[in-house]
């Protein structure tokens, strides 16, 4: 009865404050313009890159006739569609190239991402769904909660509430779900705006993914609030005054979300530096030439490819196969490459990923970073996400040019640079369609994370359950 009082009262009492109906409404105004600008940002890039992708494959039909290895070396691109769930978390999205080229011989970057086109301002952030998520609710839940305890004290209500047999427990997770309820009617509009804009845009026929990738979020953003809210209260349990209670939540508001992010990242770009573009290239262009590691060069592979063919087909020079071995030698050169792009492209992602470990790492005593890794995943827009558009587009390539040497092999003759396949052939290479990962997959990535998360909220509670039942009134 008391717990119920309590979550009532602290309810009915912030709705009345005058200062926490503005500075609700402001966050929730804020909270339903980013959600609005977000999905109208997602539909316009969703549409360009449709459009985009379908000028792309109707370039590569109406090539003309031409010889196969041409077409490869003429190319076509692959667009990484919008997840549904990205104009809530735009991630790493503005800042991850938006296509690839993709041709015989290279594997090229993903290029054209938006912040190539952005002002300096960029550098600040986005107004997003998760930024106010994430930065302005906290905020918001510091100042409402800041007083929860120090104020009754203050007024020296709290005292005589515990004399008539309240239990702090009591008291203090009735004033939680009071304010809980309060920050409820904040989030929950912006919620609802969200899931009928993200279900208009399906036609109402969001994937059971997509929903359960929704559910998560909602799940995930509702236990950071909670944190927060529980958090907040306990320290004004603890402090001595409303002045001591909000410096110290907001010191540690800036340092979570702000000092911490930015020195983990720092920190990472110095223990683990990527090697310039200018390095990168020269590294990659030795390797294509001398080989691995100075082994196995490509004029070495040459001739063992070509003795080995000739012995197999019982001929003694390459004009006597009855196959065109110029097109033998582009798909063994495919295949090297492809070897030697996945090993430095492998040992960069390498360095990234351990980069990013050292936030991961340090989630475990900061949810912000957590929760931001987490968000960015459910949503598609996170650095793993990419990896997988890039490991698909490549494995597209790779099959593509595959396909065009095989049929300059069995299609011409060794020298025969002028023999070329009807338009028809062209067909043949079915379109790229990218397949967002399942949950699934995300969690199996996000372990670290989703560990940290759990570890960190658990501790929290033991340690206000334990404080609690030590907890003595502070004399005003």
């Amino acid at each position: 009865m008391i717990y119920q009082l309590i979550a009532r009262k602290e309810f009915t009492a912030t709705l009345r404050d005058r200062r926490f109906v503005v500075a609700g409404l402001l966050v929730l105004l804020l909270l339903l313009v980013a959600t609005w600008t977000g999905f109208r940002n997602y539909q316009l890039l969703a549409e360009k890159r449709a459009q985009a992708n379908q000028s792309a494959r109707a370039a590569w039909l109406g090539q003309p006739e031409k010889n196969p290895h041409s077409a490869a070396h003429y190319g076509t691109f692959a667009f990484r569609p919008k997840s549904d769930l990205s104009f809530l978390d735009f991630g790493l999205d503005t800042f991850t190239g938006s296509s690839v080229y993709l041709e015989g011989h290279r594997q090229n970057d993903a290029k054209f991402s938006a912040a190539e086109d952005a002002t300096l301002l960029i550098r600040f952030g986005e107004m997003t769904v998760t930024f106010v998520l994430q930065l302005l609710i906290p905020l918001l839940i510091i100042f409402l909660c800041f007083a929860a305890f120090t104020q009754e004290r203050e007024e020296k209500t709290l005292n005589m509430l515990l004399s008539q047999g309240a239990q702090v427990p009591a008291v203090f997770w009735g004033k939680v779900t009071g304010y809980a309820l309060v920050i409820g009617l904040v989030v929950v509009p912006a919620l609802v705006m969200a899931a009928t804009l993200l279900f208009a845009q399906t036609g109402f026929q969001a994937t059971p993914d997509t929903l359960l990738r929704l559910l998560l979020l909602a799940v995930l953003y509702a236990l950071y609030f909670g944190l927060f809210i529980v958090g907040s209260v306990f320290v004004s349990a603890r402090s001595r005054s409303s002045r001591a209670s909000l410096l110290t939540l907001l010191s540690t508001w800036i340092l979570a979300c702000i000092v911490l992010p930015k020195a983990a990242a720092n920190l990472g770009e110095s223990l683990y530096k990527v090697p310039s573009r200018y390095a990168f290239q020269k590294q990659l262009e030795e390797d294509m030439e001398k080989g691995i590691d100075g082994h196995d060069p490509a004029s070495a592979r040459a001739k063992e490819l070509e003795k080995k063919v000739l012995a197999q087909y019982g001929v003694d020079s390459v004009s006597q196969l009855p196959i065109n071995f110029d097109g033998m030698v582009m798909q063994q050169g495919e295949e090297y490459s492809s070897k030697v792009y996945q090993k430095h492209f492998g040992e960069l992602q390498k360095q990234f990923q351990q980069q990013n470990s050292l936030a991961a790492m340090t989630s475990f005593i900061n949810p912000y970073l957590a929760v931001r890794d987490l968000s960015m995943g459910l949503s598609g827009s996170d650095y793993e996400h990419f990896l997988d558009f890039k490991d698909k587009a490549e494995a597209y390539r790779f099959a593509m040019v595959k396909q065009l040497n095989e049929e300059m092999m069995i299609s011409s003759k060794t020298g025969d640079w002028e023999k070329t396949v009807s338009r028809d052939f062209w067909a043949k290479t079915p379109d790229f369609a990218y397949q967002l990962p399942s949950v699934g997959w995300v969690l199996s990535k996000k372990w670290l994370s989703l560990a940290a998360f759990w570890l960190f909220s658990g501790m929290l509670i033991i340690s206000i359950t334990l404080g609690l039942k030590r907890f003595v009134p502070i004399n005003s």
